[in-house]
């Protein structure tokens, strides 16, 4: 799967941004679509996820009720919708796509196999 991500920038604190991530695939039946971030001096972590085939998501505890995570299924698109942005959520989000394996699987970093380019999201405090 060819993963394409937009959509970072510079935000103040509070503020809002969305992450966008099109997949080249011809079908996405299977996957698990994933955002994970990277903070300078830390390590990937897992963010947020949404299950291709029905379509459920999850979350890291630190972004349940600020982050969405939603799809155009016709678009073959993903977005992470940040809302209520915190000076750490600063870091390089990735878009990933791994084939689904079932829900104990769903927040492993290790398991995600196809990776877009990273966009740098700040957030100024």
């Amino acid at each position: 799967v060819q993963l394409q991500a937009s959509g970072g920038g510079l935000v103040q604190a509070g503020g809002s941004l969305r992450l966008s991530c099109a997949a080249s695939e011809r079908t996405l039946g299977g996957y698990v679509m994933g955002w994970l971030r990277q903070a300078p001096g830390r390590e990937r972590e897992f963010v947020a996820a949404l299950r291709w085939s029905g379509g459920s998501t999850f979350y890291a505890d630190f972004v349940k009720g600020r982050f969405t995570v939603s799809r155009d299924i016709a678009k073959k698109t993903v977005y992470l919708t940040m809302n209520s942005l915190k000076s750490e959520d600063t870091a390089v989000y990735y878009c990933a796509a791994k084939p689904d394996r079932g829900l104990p699987t769903i927040r492993d970093t290790n398991r995600f196999n196809s990776w877009g380019q990273g966009t740098q999201v700040t957030v100024s405090s």
